[in-house]
């Protein structure tokens, strides 16, 4: 992967740099190969940096290093799940022959009035191409990658790109689905929802697809048990709060959407002296991140980053072949990956021991 040097001897390398100039390897790896997306002043920075320790970019003869790229372009590398996507497409690509170029790139927000300055340029396109791990991108940026014939591949984005370009996703309507059937099993009948902090397409398939998937079972979700998780934790809390300081039926189980949010639940039911899973199962959707490393293990639907990767990667490398085939965009079924943050509800708890 790109972001450490391609020959190792004794001298600093991008990491020592990156630490001198407070930023990261990726960064340091764009500036000493020459590549755009970076501020003048961090720009100048990194050199700085370089010039103090006597770093000296690798022009040793290396296999590795002069195997193609595919560049991963991801919205940061906090963000849930990327450190997951980042090894799995490193993995596929790796397997296909190909280094990995990792760049980050500032939030849409910042996108609104200038096309991105560090949209690669026709002659910086690595070999290979890129694969997109953000949300979504804005209709210009979309249009300026297929006007340069770009090649490219959206990777789980929360919104569906235009018709010709080509993605891969989670089947989030089936995630929700999952998350049904095993609260259904459990015996659980109220049931709330915690969505997601932006209200995606994606966010909203899969509360549609667990709506649908009760219904089907006869078992309604009333809009008043559907709260939507705002960004920040304190806001997702008294979101939960509001729902277990219910007196008209509390839910027995929730569902978080966005995997965001699950640590606010767990969080609050603690505050509030209610126990997971005894008194309030909870499943979430998404990767288990640092935020959940706490008692009980969450049950979580979660992506299928591996297959993710692997064909994000075949439609890139393939496309012209896959697009032959078929349409050229995946949807791939999620994992439920059971914990202990789920069980029957009290009530069965307490008939069961009526019985005996």
């Amino acid at each position: 992967m790109d972001g450490t040097d391609g020959a190792r001897g004794t001298g600093p390398t991008m990491a020592a740099v990156a630490r001198e100039a407070g930023v990261s390897v990726p960064t340091v790896s764009k500036v000493v190969n020459g590549r755009l997306g970076v501020a003048p002043e961090t720009r100048r920075r990194v050199a700085l940096a370089a010039r103090r320790l006597g770093y000296a970019r690798p022009t040793a003869p290396d296999p590795v290093a002069r195997r193609p790229l595919v560049e991963l372009v991801t919205g940061g590398l906090d963000r849930p799940g990327t450190a997951a996507v980042l090894q799995a497409v490193e993995r596929a690509a790796s397997g296909r022959g190909f280094g990995l170029l990792v760049s980050v790139v500032p939030p849409p927000e910042r996108w609104r009035d200038a096309t991105p300055d560090w949209l690669p340029q026709p002659r910086r396109r690595p070999a290979g191409g890129l694969l997109f791990h953000v949300r979504g991108l804005p209709p210009r940026v979309y249009g300026r990658l297929l006007e340069h014939g770009t090649r490219f591949v959206m990777v789980d984005p929360e919104t569906a790109p235009p018709d010709e370009v080509p993605w891969v996703a989670t089947a989030n309507r089936l995630a929700g689905a999952q998350a049904a059937d095993h609260l259904l099993a459990l015996g659980h009948r109220r049931i709330a929802v915690l969505t997601g902090p932006d209200g995606s397409p994606a966010d909203r398939a899969r509360v549609a697809g667990l709506r649908a998937r009760l219904a089907g079972a006869g078992v309604a979700v009333p809009n008043a048990l559907v709260r939507p998780g705002e960004p920040g934790r304190g806001s997702a809390r008294r979101a939960v709060g509001e729902l277990l300081a219910r007196i008209d039926g509390r839910p027995t189980a929730v569902f978080v959407s966005s995997d965001t949010l699950a640590a606010a639940v767990l969080l609050e039911a603690a505050a509030r002296g209610v126990r997971v899973p005894d008194e309030l199962s909870v499943v979430a959707f998404g990767e288990p991140s640092p935020d959940w490393a706490c008692a009980p293990a969450l049950t979580t639907v979660c992506r299928p980053v591996a297959e993710l990767a692997a064909e994000a990667l075949a439609l890139l490398l393939d496309g012209a072949v896959r697009a032959q085939q078929g349409p050229h965009w995946v949807e791939l079924p999620p994992v439920l990956r059971l914990g202990s943050s789920t069980s029957p509800p009290a009530e069965a708890h307490l008939g069961e021991a009526a019985r005996r």
